[in-house]
């Protein structure tokens, strides 16, 4: 305690803010390890970065709490170059401390006193760190990643593109409409590792394969989602769907893509007729859009006589759906099929449904899940 001289017998003490402002760096802990359960320390993983940066990729899980907005990153970053450094960073500084005092009486409103979120910017520089300063005078104790997003990226491009080391990988394969994608959620269901590249592409495959009002994600935040989905199934082995090297508008990395085509293949079979009954519950949602299909069907002309694909656009404006169905497999999907099988491995095991309603789905996926537990669907 201290007495003041011109205020005899009045008692004061160190002023609070002080200790506060020296306790700021033990509150900020910097962080390399973003390991699964490094992340699982935090109550939080938060991207201060831009709406737009957030949208291209981002750590999976994390939320996105903008310091700048798209806008205002633009302005500072054009006043940076062509004015002044100065006066960015004081432009700046400005609109990041209205937009975490936002994010403080919305986001983080209900936050408690233990609360302990993980902050990444860019490159683990003004953005992060400024955040980090506010949310620790708070009391609460922050992490900021290490060189920020930019080592996540490294941390994907190293295991999906520039890493030569094996995957064990088993494929679940078959003609189209043989059950496969519902097989590899029986899978998953049953606790086998599984990895479902159509759900993160946001897409079924074909030509047929968008989903009706959604778009795809980016390139980048497709490649973090596998990365994630990779490292938390954890031992082989990992089954996962047959697919081509691109899904859509996403391309399979390089790493995954050569793993996947040299893994043990399992294939499903079934009657064209049942096939063709799955493919229409499958896709009703989008048979149900209109244009949607012929549009798809246009697609198809450059592999198909100009005859051929007139006759399927007539069934679609005619809605005869299953006639269509049954067409598109006889003439273009059994076919490349059976040319793309020619040049693999033959399968080590095929498995035929009758019907494909849900019971046949459980067998199978039974019988998957005892060639894996045997070891017939490990790499060799």
């Amino acid at each position: 305690m201290l007495r003041s001289p011109a205020l005899k017998g009045v008692t004061t003490h160190p002023c609070k803010a002080c200790e506060i402002a020296t306790s700021h760096d033990a509150m900020i802990e910097p962080v390399a390890d973003l390991s699964p359960e490094s992340l699982a320390l935090f109550d939080r993983v938060i991207d201060v970065r831009s709406p737009a940066e957030f949208a291209e990729d981002h750590i999976p899980g994390a939320i996105n709490l903008p310091v700048l907005s798209n806008e205002e990153r633009a302005e500072v970053g054009t006043i940076y170059v062509q004015d002044s450094r100065f006066r960015a960073r004081r432009i700046g500084a400005a609109h990041i401390a209205r937009n975490v005092a936002r994010h403080l009486e919305t986001a983080l409103a209900g936050e408690p006193a233990k609360f302990r979120p993980l902050l990444y910017c860019w490159r683990g520089g003004m953005r992060s760190n400024a955040m980090a300063t506010i949310l620790s005078a708070i009391g609460w104790r922050v992490g900021v990643v290490e060189g920020g997003y930019r080592t996540w990226r490294r941390l994907v491009v190293g295991a999906l593109i520039e890493s030569d080391a094996p995957l064990a990988l088993v494929r679940i394969d078959g003609e189209t409409g043989a059950g496969k994608t519902a097989v590899l959620a029986a899978l998953a269901r049953r606790g086998v590792r599984v990895i479902d590249l159509e759900a993160l592409a946001n897409h079924k495959g074909s030509v047929f394969g968008e989903t009706p009002g959604e778009t795809q994600p980016p390139q980048k935040l497709f490649e973090s989602g596998l990365f994630d989905a990779l490292r938390r199934a954890g031992a082989a082995p990992i089954a996962v769907e047959a697919e081509s090297a691109h899904i859509g508008r996403i391309t399979l990395p390089r790493r995954f893509w050569k793993a996947m085509i040299a893994s043990p293949r399992i294939a499903l079979s079934a009657p064209i007729e049942a096939r063709a009954d799955a493919i229409l519950r499958s896709y009703a949602d989008f048979i149900a859009v209109p244009g949607l299909v012929a549009a798809s069907v246009e697609r198809l002309r450059p592999f198909h006589p100009k005859e051929r694909v007139e006759d399927w656009l007539a069934l679609a404006a005619a809605g005869d759906w299953r006639t269509l169905v049954l067409s598109l497999m006889r003439e273009h999907y059994d076919p490349l099929y059976v040319r793309g099988r020619r040049r693999g491995p033959a399968a080590i095991a095929t498995l035929k449904s009758d019907r494909l309603e849900a019971d046949d789905i459980e067998r199978a996926a039974g019988a998957i899940e005892e060639l894996l537990t045997a070891g017939r669907g490990s790499p060799r």
